[in-house]
């Protein structure tokens, strides 16, 4: 009963969220593409996947996860996550159907917070290299730093307060918890003087962020070389350029 991740393995990118998921659930789980190809993992194992190899509905981009129980073949970050959390009941905040409900809606904010940080840095065309969007990145960015940023990390800030300040999901840890973790790391590492600026208006997610770090099995995790440093290839970058531009 052992878990097949399929993602880029040289990034965190969206599929570390699932990978902190699993870690926190204590699941089995291969991260296939890290494996060596000649061992059917790689970069290879995730174009066989895209190529609808495995069976399932097709996938449109990685992360794709693999539930060894009926070999059910799922993509997309918010829905793998939901799944994981019907699996496992602790990643809901308790596991019934509203607040998996809830968990599902903050986890699809996320990743629209998640979109426009990338976006900062490749505004006009994915395939393009950001060198050759730079200005663009630059306009993008200012806007991003100094209205998108705040508003979501405000509303963030907000449903926590409302829910007594210590979960996200009703009065129980979820997996939303993490993702937003993951997320507060990454944009201190994008924009890290931008992000003292935020600081002060975020309190309760930064003591969430604790929290969630503290927690044993995540905390085993990020010591471990199984957690991917952030890097210019990922979807949180660090242009000094940009993060001077606001």
């Amino acid at each position: 009963m052992t878990y097949r991740l399929y993602y880029w393995p040289e990034i965190p990118g969206r599929g570390e969220f699932v990978r902190l998921a699993l870690e926190e659930a204590g699941a089995e789980y291969v991260d296939v593409a890290r494996t060596p190809a000649k061992k059917g993992g790689g970069v290879p194992a995730i174009l066989r996947v895209l190529e609808g190899e495995l069976g399932g509905l097709l996938p449109f981009a990685p992360p794709v996860l693999i539930d060894p129980e009926g070999e059910l073949v799922i993509a997309q970050t918010a829905c793998i996550l939901d799944h994981l959390a019907s699996r496992h009941r602790a990643l809901a905040g308790g596991g019934d159907h509203p607040r998996r409900v809830a968990a599902l809606q903050l986890q699809l904010t996320i990743a629209d917070l998640v979109t426009e940080t990338h976006d900062t840095h490749h505004p006009i065309a994915v395939e393009r290299h950001y060198e050759e969007q730079k200005a663009e990145a630059a306009r993008r960015t200012a806007s991003f730093v100094r209205q998108r940023a705040p508003k979501f990390l405000g509303y963030f800030e907000d449903v926590l307060a409302r829910g007594g300040g210590e979960h996200l999901v009703g009065d129980r840890f979820s997996y939303v918890e993490l993702s937003l973790a993951h997320v507060l790391d990454g944009l201190a590492y994008a924009f890290p003087r931008a992000f003292v600026s935020w600081r002060a208006s975020i309190p309760g997610l930064l003591a969430l962020r604790d929290r969630a770090w503290a927690r044993p099995r995540i905390a085993e995790y990020l010591a471990s070389p199984r957690r991917i440093a952030f890097s210019e290839m990922g979807i949180f970058r660090h242009y000094p350029e940009l993060d001077r531009v606001a």
